[in-house]
């Protein structure tokens, strides 16, 4: 299953470019080097509290085979986000429980496009897969929520993930 995508100039500056070419492809078809350094960068693993210790070659393979097993067994799982040809980062849709939770590991570079990913991966959730609500969890270090609000996410309880727990919100289909 291929997800949502877009198409643009490459040459155009991701962030400002209203138009950027984006492409949802499959996580193993990033070279492997751009998806470990993307997991060891400390601006983004500050917002990864599942993350501990370095992001290898090894720990890459369980990563890699744990995503391509959702795909398999649920038919869905993350994407690894290209944008103007370059790797920007991957998330997308994950089984969590009987839940679909929507995610987002972004290059720093490519923090700006959060929103346009987002509409795009929850458009997907909601008319192409048929999802009746969508999930995101936080951290409760994690104190602003409120654009998870303008968006239409709703708190909807806690959950324990690896020892951790998360504050679950919620987003119904319209």
């Amino acid at each position: 299953m291929r997800g949502p995508g877009g198409r643009g100039d490459p040459e155009r500056d991701p962030v400002r470019d209203s138009e950027p070419e984006i492409v949802f492809a499959r996580l193993g078809e990033v070279d492997r080097s751009a998806l470990i350094d993307l997991m060891n960068d400390p601006r983004v693993r500050r917002h990864l509290p599942l993350a501990v210790g370095a992001f290898g070659p090894a720990e890459y393979d369980r990563f890699l085979t744990a995503k391509e097993q959702m795909w398999q067994q649920c038919g869905y799982g993350p994407w690894a986000f290209m944008v103007n040809g370059d790797f920007a980062g991957w998330g997308g849709l994950q089984p969590e429980g009987d839940d679909a939770d929507v995610g987002l590991v972004l290059h720093p570079r490519y923090w700006g496009l959060g929103r346009l990913l987002y509409q795009r991966i929850i458009d997907f959730a909601f008319r192409e897969m048929g999802l009746r609500s969508v999930i995101t969890l936080l951290p409760p270090s994690r104190t602003r929520a409120r654009g998870l609000l303008r968006l239409g996410f709703l708190p909807d309880g806690e959950l324990t993930l690896a020892g951790r727990r998360f504050i679950r919100y919620r987003l119904m289909a319209h």
